[in-house]
């Protein structure tokens, strides 16, 4: 083999191992899936310091699992063209209000995207500033219908998985305390509804519920679901996503934080992970 031959053979070579080292790296830094976290955060000191713990959480996760996280306070971003970046989207706080905004989303997880709300974005109540005008999303998706009630003050509650089988309840104890939180009633009976699949509800070891001081808002007794899924969509709610505030000595501090529990932040994580490698047809397509 001549020189020039050699040369030209280790220069060949030099540039396939180079070639094959760049798509290794591009491989090992290509997220597994992308997520976008909507929100509005304005309203509620609680919803608002659960957000400011939420744009830590996830990013930490999303850097060690892997995956993208990016967040939006413009709701204007749910169009077809932003969502097709994204396998899955959050609703940290509030839901859409503009009905382009809420067609865009109705498309989306009928297409087989995936979703994750927490609690005040199924919130709905006529005569409310947050009307009940979204049929789909609260009837036919969460299932919910209106907001009934809450517990008062944010409170721990023991919650019971109820489908040990579902990924999202893998490795999670048949009980587990969860963090405090104002838990919501709401108008539908979940129980009744064969397309919701109810994955934790209060333990009633729980009871009384709450601490008040108006009686309605302690719970002594009752079946209150608090995470769930759609068996027709990619989705999970959680109940979760209210924080204690002190709101008596007018400091706003925080007096409690939804993340930190190492069996609820497995849930979470364990729910995001399906939701952003797990792809589930809706049965209407």
């Amino acid at each position: 083999m001549t020189s020039l031959v050699k040369t030209a053979f280790l220069g060949l070579f030099f540039l396939c191992f180079l070639n094959c080292t760049f798509a290794q790296k591009r491989l090992a830094v290509e997220p597994r899936f992308k997520v976008i976290g909507f929100y509005t955060g304005k309203e509620d000191q609680a919803h608002i310091s659960f957000l400011h713990e939420a744009t830590k959480w996830f990013p930490a996760m999303a850097k060690k699992y892997n995956f993208r996280f990016d967040t939006t306070s413009n709701w204007g971003n749910l169009n077809d063209a932003f969502l097709r970046n994204y396998q899955v989207v959050i609703f940290l706080d509030t839901r859409p209000e503009d009905p382009a905004q809420r067609a865009a989303f109705e498309r989306y997880m009928k297409n087989g995207g995936g979703w994750m709300g927490f609690h005040f974005s199924a919130f709905a109540l006529n005569n409310s500033a947050v009307p009940a005008n979204w049929d789909w999303y609260h009837n036919e998706f969460l299932g919910s219908g209106q907001y009934g009630s809450n517990t008062w003050r944010p409170t721990s509650a023991i919650l019971k998985v109820e489908d040990k089988t579902h990924p999202v309840m893998q490795g999670l104890p048949a009980t587990f305390k969860a963090q405090p939180n104002e838990w919501y009633r709401w108008e539908n009976d979940l129980t009744k509804n064969p397309n919701i699949k109810i994955l934790a509800s209060i333990d009633p070891v729980s009871f009384p519920l709450g601490t008040g001081p108006k009686p309605n808002e302690i719970w002594h007794s009752g079946y209150y679901p608090v995470v769930w899924t759609n068996k027709n969509y990619k989705m999970v709610y959680f109940n979760m996503g209210h924080n204690d505030i002190d709101y008596e000595h007018h400091t706003n501090k925080d007096l409690s934080h939804t993340f930190g529990n190492p069996v609820e932040d497995q849930l979470i994580l364990n729910t995001l992970l399906w939701l952003g490698t797990t792809r589930v047809i809706n049965a209407t397509n």
